[in-house]
């Protein structure tokens, strides 16, 4: 079956849209899906950035908001508008890297997405990254595991892999290094992945 390499960030309106539609997308394609969580932080900070784009200029930030609101009605999603971003996704990032090895990745994953764009916590909290592990039954010693060096280390290189794909926004999919960039790409991407038509 076809891969489709799914770049997310824990802070991304965009990416909680795609997480929330990718595998019965995926599914209905006849494509399967490697979630890649990584960091948009380096990447912003290299283009001299300090916060999301969304912040930085007013008028994009207003649109994206009733865009995400739009969207989320479009395709049924729950949303309620968070009352901070960027949340801090680094530490989620890191169980979620745990939870690929362990085959929970995409259930965790969604579950923080919906901490932080429906429920409204603080993703980047220990405790509301510990209560979301506990709520999935899954055992404490998983941020032991996240936190281990050997994995920190692992984020960043898989952020540097999205890096040299030429990921410059969230969320990306590749299908090898075919880069499509936005929600709205999702199913291009899994349509190349099929039958690429150039």
């Amino acid at each position: 079956m076809p891969t489709v390499e799914f770049w997310y960030e824990f802070a991304s309106t965009y990416s909680y849209l795609a997480a929330e539609r990718v595998e019965g997308v995926a599914r209905v394609m006849g494509v399967d899906v490697r979630w890649r969580p990584f960091l948009l932080g380096p990447i912003f900070a290299a283009q001299g950035w300090t916060s999301s784009p969304f912040n930085l200029y007013p008028a994009k930030g207003d649109n994206m908001w009733r865009d995400v609101e739009r969207t989320a009605m479009r395709y049924h999603i729950a949303w309620a508008r968070p009352s901070h971003l960027p949340r801090n996704g680094l530490l989620a990032s890191r169980v979620a890297l745990v939870g690929a090895d362990d085959g929970w990745i995409a259930n965790f994953s969604r579950a923080v997405f919906r901490a932080n764009f429906v429920e409204d916590r603080d993703i980047g909290d220990v405790a509301t990254i510990a209560d979301i592990i506990s709520r999935l039954g899954l055992p404490s010693s998983v941020l032991e595991r996240a936190n281990a060096p050997q994995n920190k280390s692992r984020l960043k290189a898989q952020t540097d892999a999205a890096i040299a794909l030429g990921v410059y926004g969230a969320p990306s999919f590749t299908v090898d290094k075919e880069l499509f960039w936005g929600h709205d790409r999702m199913e291009q991407a899994f349509q190349w992945a099929t039958t690429p038509w150039m």
